[in-house]
């Protein structure tokens, strides 16, 4: 019998991934708490007589989204260090990208379900008219979590197996996450705004491109991180 292909053993590892964080919920659970409280503290904090809803909400919204994430992506690896899990992976007859593919994929699902309960929270506590600008807000967050989960997967391998997993994460992640969160951080001001979806054009196609190159040099790197 033939070993499976790369979609076919993404597929298999991303459901793996997804079943064990749907038995414990403990991650998710931990990020939409996270994410929840960043969006309270930022509303009373918030002067509404100084800054507008629509100037402020773009900001918590990314900052919200990047460290609330940041939770899921140490997870991907974590749930596999203790009983050498992720040893079974490296000796299956899988192409280590697979490897990969499945762990983002398992990664996107989770940022897309914080992002689908908090970004409703936000609109709530700050009144924004989100109604008019839902579809093309949505494709947003959707490029940005693509790109944030390609470079957080790639840095949660390099990091999984160092005894400070939890803090290298971040100080790895962070600085490349910058590329993808600015362009969509403009295009979310500009439609929670009410400005013409054609001025978010430019911000959306700088998404994209940030999109396709992350994703592309995090594969291809990302099974020489597994080399000892």
């Amino acid at each position: 019998m033939s070993a499976p292909g790369l979609v076919a053993t993404a597929l298999r590892i991303a459901r793996k991934d997804l079943a064990i964080e749907f038995r414990t919920r403990s991650a998710f659970l931990s990020a939409l708490v996270l994410s929840l409280l960043a969006i309270v503290i930022f509303y009373f904090a918030w002067d509404p007589t100084a800054v507008g809803p629509a100037v402020l909400a773009p900001g918590v919204l990314w900052v919200t989204f990047t460290f609330s994430g940041l939770l899921g992506l140490h997870r991907s690896f974590g749930v596999e260090a203790e009983d050498g899990a992720m040893d079974a992976l490296l000796v299956a007859p899988v192409p280590r990208e697979a490897i990969f593919l499945g762990k983002a994929l398992a990664n996107l699902a989770f940022v897309l379900g914080v992002q689908a309960v908090s970004l409703p929270a936000l609109a709530l506590f700050y009144n924004l008219p989100v109604g008019s600008a839902a579809v093309p807000l949505a494709a947003v967050l959707v490029l940005a979590a693509v790109g944030l989960v390609a470079i957080g997967t790639l840095f949660a391998g390099v990091a999984a197996n160092t005894r400070l997993a939890e803090l290298l994460l971040p100080v790895l992640a962070l600085p490349f996450f910058v590329p993808v969160v600015m362009p969509a951080a403009q295009a979310t001001a500009r439609l929670l705004a009410g400005r013409p979806l054609a001025e978010t054009m430019d911000w959306l196609r700088v998404l994209i491109a940030f999109d396709l190159v992350f994703c592309w040099a995090c594969m291809v790197v990302f099974p020489h991180t597994l080399d000892d």
